[in-house]
């Protein structure tokens, strides 16, 4: 499948921003917290995801979206994001994407970003779930997982992170509040090709 050029061009003159250059590429078979090694899935392992098993985590590929480098592009009707490289080239990771009634599309940029960041729920979700707990620590057991990169519009927090999970089974369904949701090995991944003020457009 290849997206419009039109549509994703339009959607980044409206954000009114370049897509920066790709950070270097850090990636590893393996991060840490703290003192504990947390192993993780190297690039092209097989893994049990959601909507298909098995399936390739993380491919090099052909460029669907016509993206300038550097962007990252959610395609959310098929649960994949794209990182756009040099080439014609992109990253493919699989995603979960936001439940029926949370889902949104347009256009950000990363404006931070956080390893093993916390977690504070919005007050829309406590009220929402009220057993939640108003802070989380950083952690492997901390919803946003090993990395997160949070979405702006201008200077604006929209509230929707790229993140990664402690619940790997959800990558590849509608789960989420809206947030984009990766495996913790992927996030890690792009946290590190990508810097603050990347292009990110939602399909």
């Amino acid at each position: 499948m290849r997206f419009s050029r039109s549509i994703i061009a339009a959607a980044l003159v409206v954000a009114g921003f370049a897509a920066p250059a790709l950070a270097q590429d850090e990636s590893s078979a393996s991060f840490f917290r703290n003192d504990a090694r947390v192993r993780v899935a190297a690039l092209g392992e097989q893994l049990t995801l959601g909507r298909e098993t098995p399936r390739t985590t993380r491919e090099v590929m052909a460029d669907p979206t016509g993206a300038r480098p550097g962007t990252i592009t959610v395609d959310t009707e098929n649960r994949y994001l794209y990182l756009s490289l040099a080439d014609g080239r992109a990253l493919r990771y699989g995603i979960g994407v936001g439940r029926p009634g949370f889902e949104w599309k347009g256009a950000a940029h990363v404006g931070r970003k956080a390893e093993w960041p916390s977690w504070v729920p919005p007050a829309a979700m406590l009220k929402r779930r009220p057993d939640l707990p108003k802070f989380m620590e950083g952690g492997i057991d901390n919803p946003l997982g090993a990395r997160a990169m949070y979405l702006y519009s201008g200077k604006r927090d929209l509230m929707y992170r790229i993140h990664g999970t402690n619940e790997p089974s959800t990558i590849g369904q509608a789960v989420s509040s809206g947030c984009i949701r990766m495996l913790n090995e992927d996030v890690t991944d792009l946290y590190s090709r990508i810097s603050v003020g990347a292009s990110v457009v939602v399909l």
